[in-house]
């Protein structure tokens, strides 16, 4: 099993999170974080890198049912997923897969909100 899906899209980099944005939040997502990655790399350690932005995204219920089922699951959250400039130019976007994730944890309840949790992201991530 991997852990996360991933989809290559004809996009330049900005309008490309712009629309992931979208589509995550018409799925009930919404973006707690977003890291540059090329700009933190450049300012903590003067490396250069690809563009690379990590958005946090939660679904508000989601993460409430899971937390009341396991209350370390916080460590887990939010969901990432990824936008990465490719050398070719285009844009490939992944997101973590929670049923990899929650493989480690013995909770059967959260294997139901995980599953449920992997459809919408796939989802998401197939449609772009």
């Amino acid at each position: 099993m991997s852990y996360y899906f991933s989809k290559i899209i004809d996009d330049n980099f900005d309008d490309a999170i712009k629309r992931v944005t979208a589509h995550l939040a018409d799925a009930g997502f919404g973006v707690l974080t977003t890291i540059d990655v090329k700009a933190t790399l450049k300012k903590k350690i003067d490396a250069d890198f690809q563009p690379y932005t990590i958005l946090g995204a939660c679904n508000p219920g989601f993460a409430h049912k899971a937390l009341l089922a396991e209350d370390k699951i916080g460590t887990m959250l939010p969901c990432n997923v990824i936008v990465q400039e490719l050398p070719n130019g285009k844009v490939e976007v992944a997101a973590v897969d929670p049923m990899a994730s929650m493989m480690a944890i013995q909770n059967e309840a959260l294997g139901g909100i995980a599953s449920e949790v992997r459809n919408m992201l796939k989802n998401v991530i197939e449609g772009l």
